[in-house]
Parts: C-alpha cells; structure tokens; sequence
C-alpha cells in the first residue's frame, strides 16, 4: 500500500449520499487526512463519509465561500485538496500529484490548478471548453475564498500559482431537471451578486451574452460534437446565462433611483 502524501482531502457536504464515498475513494492513496465539513446532511452522507475513513464536522451553511475557507482552515496537513462531493480524481491524478510532492516542486507554488473534465448525464465532455478547465483545487491551508455568492474564487493576491496535471472528473448533474433547477438558482445568486455590486446591464445583454456562450462553446468549440449530452448541456448554460442577465436587470429596474 502508497505512503499517503502530507495531505488533507477537503470536501463540503448536504445530502450527497450518493456521491460522497466515490469522491472520498479517490483521496484515499493520496491523503493522510480526509475532512468532511457538512451543514445539515438529512440523507446518509455523515454514516457513509465516517465509514470511508473520512473525519465528519458540523457547520451550519455559511455561504459557498466562507464553507469552503473554514473547510481548508481545517486541515491538519500541510497541504489541502479541496474537491467538491460530485467530484473525484482522476484515473492518472495519484501519479501526477506523488511526482509533484516527490520531487519538491509543490513548494516552489502556494496554490496549483488541476484539470477538470465535466460529465454531464454519464457522459464525459470532450469539447466545448468543458473537458479541460483549470481550477484552483491544491493548496496551503491559510488560502482563502473570496466573499461571492456563488462562482467563488479563491484569493490569490500575493500567492504563486503553478499547474498540475492531476486530473479532477467532475459528474455535474443527477439528472437534466435538477441540473435546470441548479443553474436557475445560481442565475438568482449571480443576479443578486452583480446588483449588490452596483451593476445594471440593457434591454439586449440578455440575448448578446447568450447568443456568444452558444456560438463559443456549441459552434466554435465544437460542443455539438458531443452529440446529444452536448445539446442539453450547452442548452442549460445557454438559458443560464440569459436568465442572469434578464434577472440582473429585473433587480436594478426595480431598484430605488437615487
């Protein structure tokens, strides 16, 4: 059996039983330590989490950002791999992340972004920009997450920033309503976000902002080549990014003038 590495698998959780204990196996080679923070679970999640190894804390919901940050706060490793419950690494993900760690090229960076691939309704996404997006997963523990709604980001003012080919694979949606139903409740929060910020946007953002998402990802970037996860898919953030916009500047038209 691997020596795990000096490192902290980080997961927030609600009700991902049926998830949960993939995204724990994946860690379990690579981490000496697995946190599972949950805020409220009524499904199996905590029994399933503790009976793959994984430490269970309680935290009331604070928000994606503030969940996230007090999750790698957390850690008791040097080193925080922080996953979301529908996600887990990738078939090639331990070899990589062990040449990083063996070599000691993982503390010439403070954070390191893997690769991730989207699958949407059981089918890995090959094109439209979603099978290889960089994200901010790897890092020390003191990394915050900055204070968004929804899309949080981490805070990388003065950190270094390196690349790793550490595969993540990321199993979006359980089904095509509730994934309709996710991406409406992100335009809300993204709406309310972008008001809150002192933004407006015009009678045409809505269609212009949608009418590019399709064209770039569905037509350039060849996401019709996924066939029919493909259209679905590409349709539901095509929607999602009109319904933001229309949101946005339903909030500001019916906001107080100054």
């Amino acid at each position: 059996m691997s020596t795990p590495l000096p490192l902290s698998g980080v997961v927030i959780t609600r009700n991902e039983a049926d998830r949960i204990q993939r995204c724990l196996a994946s860690m379990a080679p690579v981490c000496a330590d697995r946190l599972v923070l949950d805020s409220g679970s009524e499904d199996a999640t905590v029994a399933l989490a503790q009976a793959a190894g994984a430490r269970v804390e309680h935290q009331d919901w604070l928000g994606f950002a503030a969940q996230k940050t007090l999750a790698t706060s957390r850690a008791r490793q040097p080193w925080v791999l922080l996953l979301d419950a529908d996600e887990w690494l990738g078939e090639h993900a331990e070899g990589h992340l062990r040449a990083l760690f063996e070599s000691g090229r993982v503390d010439t960076c403070d954070v390191w972004c893997l690769p991730r691939r989207t699958h949407f309704l059981g089918q890995p996404l090959r094109f439209g920009g979603w099978s290889r997006e960089w994200v901010h997963r790897l890092s020390r523990p003191d990394l915050r997450y900055l204070p968004m709604l929804v899309h949080e980001g981490p805070d990388l003012s003065g950190k270094r920033v390196g690349y790793c080919q550490a595969r993540i694979e990321h199993d979006t949606a359980r089904s095509l309503q509730e994934y309709q139903h996710k991406l409406a409740h992100y335009a809300q929060l993204w709406a309310t976000q972008r008001q809150r910020a002192g933004k407006r946007c015009g009678a045409a953002a809505p269609w212009l902002h949608a009418a590019a998402y399709w064209l770039k990802s569905y037509v350039v970037r060849g996401g019709f080549l996924d066939g029919r996860a493909g259209w679905h898919f590409h349709a539901c953030h095509t929607r999602y990014v009109f319904d933001k916009y229309t949101r946005l500047r339903a909030a500001t038209r019916a906001a107080p003038q100054r």
